[in-house]
């Protein structure tokens, strides 16, 4: 088994990245997906985090907007609601891949999909790490154009992320997104075959 992790700062285009190896036969672990799974309602991490932030909605579930809004101005919140869901995110990556083992045996690439690697460091516990990178202009602009966030607050979500130089320091295999899809895959496939050499 190959373990890749695949991170780069918001707006990136890492999800274009993992989709399109996931269709060159890459198994799929993502940090967001993650995220969400460990505070669905009835989850320990449902419980911790409505414990300690009022976020809950009226229907039950946690207002990720308003919980957002708290943590991204607030660091120490931020540096709790880390330290409340690193440890559940981690154990759930751990036993997708623990399946994908089984499923699919050794001869397996599995991807971890991690926004916030530089940020965590734990990159030594990953074979390769994978930086999807554009420059910081690009990642506003597409946050812009996607309706995420407006200037203003794309501006601020990035602060609080790992500089693009503290993600290019971490990087095996830079992947850079700023140009078109066609280019992406371009550079993909070289990805692809340097992945299953190591494999």
């Amino acid at each position: 088994m190959l373990r890749v992790a695949v991170t780069g700062g918001i707006g990136s285009g890492k999800s274009e990245v993992t989709e399109r190896l996931a269709a060159r036969g890459a198994v799929i672990v993502d940090a967001d997906v993650a995220a969400r799974a460990v505070v669905e309602p009835g989850t320990s991490g449902f419980e911790q985090v409505i414990a300690k932030f009022d976020v809950l909605d009226p229907s039950g579930r946690i207002d990720r907007e308003r919980l957002a809004s708290i943590v991204f101005s607030d660091p120490a919140q931020r540096q709790l609601l880390n330290s409340i869901l690193h440890p559940l995110i981690r154990d759930w990556m751990r036993e997708q891949e623990l399946t994908a083992l089984k499923d699919r045996g050794q001869d397996t690439i599995v991807v971890h999909a991690i926004p916030l690697l530089a940020e965590s460091g734990s990159r030594d516990g990953y074979d390769v790490v994978v930086v999807v990178d554009v420059p910081p202009d690009l990642q506003v602009a597409r946050l812009i154009a996607s309706g995420r966030l407006g200037p203003g607050p794309a501006r601020a979500r990035m602060k609080t992320q790992a500089t693009r130089e503290a993600r290019l320091a971490i990087a095996d295999i830079v992947i850079d997104n700023s140009s078109s899809l066609t280019a992406l895959d371009e550079r993909l496939d070289e990805v692809w075959t340097e992945l299953q050499a190591r494999l």
